[in-house]
């Protein structure tokens, strides 16, 4: 894709700096490489080539049209091959989303980096090939086999969430514009946009503001607008932001972070005490500390505060802007299925929230293909606990209706609570909305228009149905009206456009579509297996060791009882891991952090790296397996 039609080898880069982003567009890792390569691609758009790698993880994501819309949503500026069954990914033994190899101007891979937060690197190492290549003769300077499509015209573009507005009208986040669009009610016709419709991050009137890919919308509480100067809070993503939106004029502020990106790991974000503490070890005055890809925002009554769906490192935040305080309340930054308490729960990619007329906060947890319920403790802001509704891990999804332990979704990106109490979740990858009744155990009342109420979520057989079908990413939901005129409204990003499903009469069906596993390749391992992490700073940096350890290695496992030996968190970047024979296949979960800084002896405060991979790698244990496991860390 991205070429005008015309294929490519590596034979016609021959001369180039080529960089293969290995990527899959659910990842919200991937899509920050994206946005790292941005600045690389300008800054060497003579001497470098970046060839997207698209190996999917989900089966919606191998469907051609689907990578088509994504490459023109997410403005990849560079030629895309198409992966699906992964040969590519095999061929360059990648084993981790994302992962960038660089082929240097005669063909030779020079490096392998996987994971983000690589740009810094990468310019250093691109440099280095040029002047070494410029000076052998070997280097060819002028344009790259990039053409770019025809723009997509239409009042919306890849919409991503909705909100109505109490004057009738919807406030849209128009993703692919990098604005806001406010539409009459009859969900079309433009009645203003808010953003100059450019990439960026400039506050300031309508006309001029700028936001970059903007997602999550929540009106702010009544009680609340005499404290704050907006009306509306946005989730913009790609900023990495909070902003505010002054309805009568249009006007935007940012009300938390800094437009940096928290990198897991950083040591130069604000911490500081928040309401009860949370232990986690981000909080602070709002607009100084950095955020990680907000998704999605949602009002809680019970912690009085915003809560910020913050995709870009798997966790849940607290915005209480009367305070101008923001801090990290839930999920320890790992990337997973684990409920239980909040601060040591673990989520995969949280994208849609919203809150019940109970207090309870419902999450459509991605990457897991879950919908998960946080039940908070009044007035304790990030106090509370998290389950499971439906869901089984990073790796298992579908489309299965019925009792909802075995029902599955495929990476959801919206949920809403409906006014009888069920919940319908926008299932972005089946295309499907899918509605989850909690049992009759747990609410104690019916469901003919009754509130469902109660804690204990997973505690019944709750049903899951299937209440729409054909729609293009469904990735918002807003519910207008109650009783017999109650009606959805479904953002259908991937069609540009607003559906409506009247909820009277709503007419169910049970589907089953399948389970499925996602089909990477499974390495074969003994039974005793040496891990070993290979961590080499990058050139002119050195290991970070002044305070204190300067690596750190988890290692987990899917199931737990695969591994009989070697699970934990320690320091070495070396482990010996036994794996049960009777169990035979799982998934390793292996967490490496690196800290390095610059070495240069005349430089007193050197600036500090911090490199970190997530990988999870599905391996099956045989006699004649492979007895070491090397995993690559690119400084």
């Amino acid at each position: 894709m991205n070429t005008g039609g015309r294929d490519i080898s590596l034979a016609d880069l021959r001369g180039k700096v080529v960089v293969l982003d290995f990527w899959t567009f659910c990842c919200i890792n991937c899509l920050h490489v994206l946005d790292e390569l941005r600045e690389v691609e300008a800054e060497f758009s003579d001497v470098l080539v970046v060839i997207g790698v698209h190996s999917p993880k989900f089966v919606h994501e191998a469907d051609p049209v689907a990578l088509a819309a994504a490459v023109e949503r997410y403005e990849v500026h560079h030629p895309v091959l198409d992966d699906p069954q992964l040969q590519t990914w095999q061929a360059y033994a990648a084993r981790a989303w994302p992962t960038l190899v660089v082929i240097d101007p005669e063909g030779y891979v020079v490096a392998q980096m996987a994971g983000e937060g690589h740009r810094h690197n990468l310019e250093i190492l691109v440099r280095e090939l040029v002047a070494e290549h410029d000076a052998k003769g070997t280097l060819h300077r002028g344009s790259g086999p990039y053409v770019p499509p025809p723009a997509t015209p239409g009042t919306l573009r890849f919409p991503a969430k909705a909100v109505a507005l109490p004057n009738g009208n919807l406030l849209v986040a128009d993703a692919g514009h990098h604005s806001l669009a406010e539409l009459a009610p009859d969900g079309e016709t433009l009645v203003r946009r808010i953003g100059s419709g450019e990439r960026g991050f400039v506050d300031g009137g309508p006309d001029e503001a700028r936001f970059s890919e903007p997602n999550g919308l929540c009106l702010v509480p009544d009680e609340l607008r005499p404290w704050l100067e907006y009306d509306v809070l946005v989730a913009d993503t790609v900023n990495h932001a909070l902003r505010g939106v002054r309805l009568d004029d249009g006007t935007v502020t940012t009300v938390a972070g800094t437009g940096e990106q928290l990198m897991v790991g950083a040591s130069d974000n604000v911490s500081a005490a928040f309401g009860g503490g949370t232990g986690l070890g981000f909080a602070g005055p709002a607009q100084a500390v950095r955020l990680s890809s907000p998704w999605d925002v949602a009002w809680s009554q019970e912690w009085g505060a915003f809560v910020v769906a913050m995709a870009g490192n798997h966790t849940l935040w607290a915005f209480d802007d009367k305070e101008g305080s923001i801090a990290h309340v839930g999920g320890t930054m790992n990337e997973g299925l684990v409920d239980g308490p909040l601060a040591e729960a673990w989520f995969a990619q949280p994208s849609g929230l919203a809150v019940g007329p109970d207090g309870r906060i419902w999450l459509a947890d991605s990457e897991t293909s879950a919908l998960r319920v946080v039940t908070p403790v009044h007035a304790t802001i990030g106090d509370g606990t998290v389950r499971t509704v439906v869901g089984e891990g990073l790796f298992d999804f579908g489309h299965r209706d019925g009792p909802a332990d075995e029902a599955r979704l495929q990476h959801p990106l919206g949920v809403a609570v409906l006014p009888d109490g069920s919940v319908a979740v926008a299932d972005t990858y089946n295309g499907a909305v899918r509605r989850y009744v909690p049992p009759a155990d747990e609410s104690g009342a019916g469901m003919a228009g009754e509130r469902v109420s109660g804690a204990g979520v997973g505690s019944g057989a709750g049903e899951v149905t299937t209440i729409a079908t054909g729609l293009a990413e469904p990735s918002g939901l807003v519910v207008l009206g109650s009783g017999r005129d109650a009606t959805l409204l479904v953002v259908e990003s991937a069609a540009h456009r607003i559906t409506r499903i009247p909820l009277a009469d709503l007419a169910a069906e049970a589907v089953d579509g399948g389970v499925h596993r996602t089909q990477r390749p499974v390495t074969d391992l003994a039974e005793r297996v040496r891990l070993d992490v290979v961590f080499t700073p990058a050139t002119g940096q050195k290991y970070d060791d002044r305070f204190g350890p300067s690596t750190r290695l988890q290692v987990s496992s899917t199931p737990p009882g695969l591994l009989l030996a070697g699970a934990g968190d320690d320091v070495p970047f070396e482990r010996e891991l036994v794996l049960d024979p009777t169990v035979g296949e799982g998934v390793l979960h292996v967490t490496a952090h690196a800290a390095s800084c610059d070495d240069d002896p005349a430089v007193e405060y050197p600036a500090c790296h911090l490199n970190a991979q997530d990988w999870g790698v599905p391996v099956r244990v045989t006699a004649d397996g492979e007895t070491t496991l090397t995993l690559p860390l690119h400084g």
